[in-house]
């Protein structure tokens, strides 16, 4: 059975945001990337498999080694469809402080 991996379901686990985190400045192993967390490495690359079906992740292969690194482009897509909501939640914050300055108090 072929699941079809849903990105914000992949990125709302704590523990592939941090993966996220740490392939961010530099490809990274899995190995390297399992040794900043207290699991078993086959749970480590389960999260790799998911965030790699999700195209956060690319792989290179370098030899015998598989090197994750931040999939840039996929990072813009989730970057762009939430943008116009913080846009939006920006301007009812920007409203409520413009609301609480002019706010006088009737002690």
């Amino acid at each position: 059975m072929n699941l079809r991996r849903d990105v914000f379901q992949a990125i709302a686990d704590p523990t592939r945001r941090a993966i996220l985190i740490l392939v961010a400045s530099q490809s990274m192993t899995a190995g390297a990337i399992a040794a900043n967390f207290d699991t078993a490495r086959p749970t480590v690359s389960k999260h790799l498999q998911i965030l790699t079906e999700c195209e956060l992740l690319k792989q290179q292969q370098n030899g015998r080694e598989i090197h994750y690194q931040l999939n840039p482009g996929k990072m813009k897509e989730i970057a762009d469809f939430i943008e116009p909501f913080r846009k939006m939640w920006d301007d009812r914050f920007n409203k409520l402080e413009d609301i609480m300055k002019n706010f006088k108090p009737n002690y």
